[in-house]
């Protein structure tokens, strides 16, 4: 891959980061725990805590992409970047620009 194309791909990463990190600490303050003294109706508590379970699966996520994209950005100048683990093909530079996470092509993931 050509240094240039490193640069950008960085640059993507970088801004991944940055946004999933806005995003994990607004969804850590949906999942606050939801205090039973607060005075909503029953139908109100349970749909805040199937609400609070989704964003905590979104969260969890969110953790997840955050640690590969931390990762990627680490490995970015390893020989291998930009090669499928699987087949060892190389990752179309547009997946990388999508998900610069991205450890597999299309075909493998």
């Amino acid at each position: 891959m050509e240094k240039l194309d490193k640069k950008a791909i960085a640059e993507k990463i970088n801004e991944e980061i940055v946004k999933t990190e806005k995003s994990i600490l607004d969804l850590k303050e949906l999942t606050v725990p939801i205090s039973p003294e607060n005075a909503i109706g029953r139908i109100s508590r349970m749909d805040a805590i199937n609400n609070k379970s989704v964003n905590e699966a979104s969260l969890r996520q969110s953790e997840e992409k955050f640690a590969k994209l931390k990762r990627a950005l680490e490995k970015i100048d390893d020989e291998n970047f930009g090669i499928c683990v699987r087949c060892k093909n190389a990752i179309p530079l547009g997946r990388i620009m999508l998900m610069p996470q991205a450890i597999k092509c299309v075909n493998c993931a």
